[in-house]
């Protein structure tokens, strides 16, 4: 007990005057600090002193007594002392410059780390509240936002089929997502999708096939039958799967979702919605239709086919217009093109987009009310945009290379232009990184080109559309003499 209770008290001073006095310690190899020193000088004196007379007495008084130490001349006792003491500064010092520097070391690499933080985030670290984070962001930055990313995928998607086929969609179309994932495919969810739409298929065969009008059923029952058995059916997709051959099933994927939309179009062979009375004035399109348009190169060079051919002056694209989910501006360029208002049209050419002329002199046309059909509900909204930074998006999107919208009346942009149509060229370098076009939700998107998107690059201001026909979808357009 003694020994610890001086350990705390005896001072270096103390042990100096005990040295000199005193104790003559033996020379050591190695250094000791003042504390060791004052334990072994503790340890000499007389031990039967008690700790009270410890307390309030003088070290030299303790050192009156004979030491068991071999006695050492004063010179060398001062000598070892002052050593001690140099070493113990040297120490002292070593610690602090030691602490100094691994200080200085954590500092770096926090600064490190914050400085690769920064560079891997598009985002500010500092002052961000993320309670405060606007549904923009959610929308616009999210790598996860499933917008389709060809016009068929956004015209099957458009199609108001029932509960049932639109299951066996969805669970088809995310095998689409699947096979993205780079190395090893996720097989066994794959073969899970198919077996659930199959099963589905199976189990709601009834009411599937009771959702198409009797003069369809003949050809809904082949299809059917295709979908379920056929070669590019369900059952071989499945095969394919097992096989984990990932070409096989990215045919056999398409094949099956063809079969899928062909039944649903025979599911809806009108319109799911009224339409507001206020607007029954103007032509519409009850379903689908196709336009085909003849490009003919105004400057007499030629467009590049795209893997071999020759090249040819003139070249072919189709459009596919959607009357389910735009009936009134589908209607009105389906009219147009019957009427031949786009024979002889001139284009012009921007880095975004193909655009007709405005059609001013032609006065063709009548100005249809903006009219786009958000995603989930049931009919368009008119003559107002879309707040996409509220997380809306529309049916038939804008961020799909090759859409056809109308573009805005020169009077108000809660109206179509009565003439003026473009192609949009998509490109995801000029989107947020979700992927959607900043213009997205602002223009009546009314078809997708589903032949002839690689000519729509090849376009340059001043070739001219040489003739457009509605090839198929008359009977589902709707005149003013016929309403």
């Amino acid at each position: 007990m003694m020994h610890s209770v001086s350990d705390k008290l005896c001072s270096t001073d103390e042990a100096r005057q005990g040295l000199s006095a005193a104790t003559k310690l033996p020379f050591m190899a190695f250094p000791l600090s003042p504390a060791v020193l004052c334990r072994r000088l503790s340890f000499s004196a007389a031990p039967h002193i008690t700790k009270h007379i410890f307390l309030h007495t003088h070290c030299e008084a303790r050192f009156n007594r004979p030491s068991i130490l071999p006695k050492l001349s004063s010179i060398t006792a001062s000598t070892s002392s002052m050593e001690l003491e140099d070493q113990h500064n040297c120490l002292q010092k070593s610690c602090i410059s030691a602490f100094e520097r691994g200080k200085r070391e954590i500092g770096k690499l926090i600064t490190l780390i914050l400085i690769c933080i920064q560079v891997s985030s598009p985002l500010p670290l500092l002052s961000w509240d993320f309670q405060l984070i606007h549904p923009a962001v959610a929308v616009l930055y999210s790598p996860d936002t499933k917008v389709p990313r060809t016009g068929e995928l956004a015209l099957r998607r458009a199609i108001p089929a029932n509960t049932s086929m639109k299951a066996i969609q969805d669970s088809l179309e995310e095998l689409s997502y699947l096979l993205r994932i780079p190395q090893r495919k996720p097989f066994g969810t794959m073969e899970g999708n198919v077996k659930k739409a199959l099963k589905l298929a199976v189990d709601e065969k009834d009411l599937i096939l009771g959702s198409i009008p009797p003069d369809s059923k003949e050809k809904g029952s082949s299809l059917y039958t295709t979908l379920i058995d056929g070669k590019g059916g369900l059952q071989t997709l499945l095969e394919s799967i097992r096989d984990k051959d990932p070409d096989k099933v990215s045919v056999g994927l398409a094949s099956s979702l063809d079969t899928v939309a062909e039944l649903e179009l025979l599911q809806a062979p009108g319109l799911s919605f009224l339409l507001p009375e206020q607007y029954l004035k103007y032509p519409r399109l009850t379903g689908r239709g196709t336009v085909e348009f003849t490009i003919e190169k105004g400057d007499g060079s030629a467009f590049s086919p795209q893997a071999g051919g020759e090249s040819k002056s003139t070249a072919t694209i189709q459009v596919v217009v959607d009357g389910y989910s735009a009936p009134l501006t589908a209607g009105n360029f389906a009219k147009l093109v019957i009427d031949g208002a786009y024979d002889g049209a001139k284009l012009s050419s921007t880095s975004q987009a193909v655009l007709s002329e405005n059609g001013i002199d032609k006065n063709e046309g009548t100005s249809i009310p903006l009219e786009i059909k958000p995603s989930g509900q049931f009919e368009p909204l008119y003559r107002t945009t879309l707040s996409v930074q509220d997380g809306e998006l529309p049916v038939l999107p804008l961020s799909v290379y090759g859409a056809v919208a109308m573009a805005h009346s020169e009077t108000s942009e809660e109206y179509s232009s009565p003439y003026q149509f473009f192609f949009y060229l998509y490109d995801k370098r000029n989107s947020g990184l979700g992927g959607l076009s900043f213009d997205e939700g602002q223009f009546s998107v009314f078809g997708y080109t589903t032949v002839g998107r690689d000519i729509l690059p090849q376009i340059k201001t001043g070739d001219i559309i040489r003739s457009a026909k509605l090839v198929e979808g008359r009977d589902r357009l709707i005149l003013l003499d016929e309403n």
